[in-house]
């Protein structure tokens, strides 16, 4: 069997349509909206790390050092993939958590070394775009909690944050960052 890969329109052009598609209610921020998606999974190649959130800028380099290191070695296992951090959170916020620092990429495989198969939860998600440089995405995680405090809705135990094309201007830097709702 053939499948044809669809591109799914951009987190912008679905805030264009808007909330038909998310069925719930928005919050306006500087850099997007935070809206609930119903998410599919997407397959990565990673590399696991414990780290504290304070230490996430030092520790996903060498991380993803090794996941491109071994996507150089297959073949066809990526394409056009971006990077994607996948949280596992732990008992709060501040907390030491498991982070999967991996690329996307479009089969599973078996481990080598410390690169595993993996992926993304399927299911609904609170879902914002952040605009902007790499140190300032915890305005939209701070955001996305707050929607989802103000709508009701529990964040459930993964989040993760797809990272858009390169660019050397921080300014057009984007980030989709999703959160797991239960």
């Amino acid at each position: 069997m053939t499948h044809t890969a669809v591109a799914e329109p951009s987190l912008r052009q679905r805030a264009s349509m808007g909330n038909a598609l998310s069925g719930g209610s928005t919050l306006v921020m500087a850099t997007g909206e935070v809206r609930v998606e119903t998410v599919a999974p997407r397959k990565l190649a990673a590399v696991r790390r414990e780290v504290q959130i304070r230490d996430i800028a030092r520790a996903f380099k060498p991380a993803l050092d090794e996941v491109w290191k071994f996507l150089g070695t297959q073949p066809g296992l990526r394409n056009e993939g971006h990077n994607l951090f996948l949280y596992h959170h732990g008992a709060g916020r501040n907390a030491p958590m498991t982070v999967d620092f991996g690329v996307e990429v479009t089969r599973s495989f078996d481990p080598a070394g410390e690169v595993f198969a993996t992926e993304t939860p399927a299911g609904q998600a609170a879902v914002a775009l952040h605009t902007g440089s790499y140190a300032s995405l915890v305005t939209t995680h701070d955001a996305i909690h707050a929607w989802c405090k103000a709508q009701g809705r529990v964040i459930a135990e993964l989040s993760w944050e797809l990272y858009g094309d390169w660019t050397d201007d921080e300014s057009k830097l984007e980030t989709t960052v999703f959160y797991l709702l239960k």
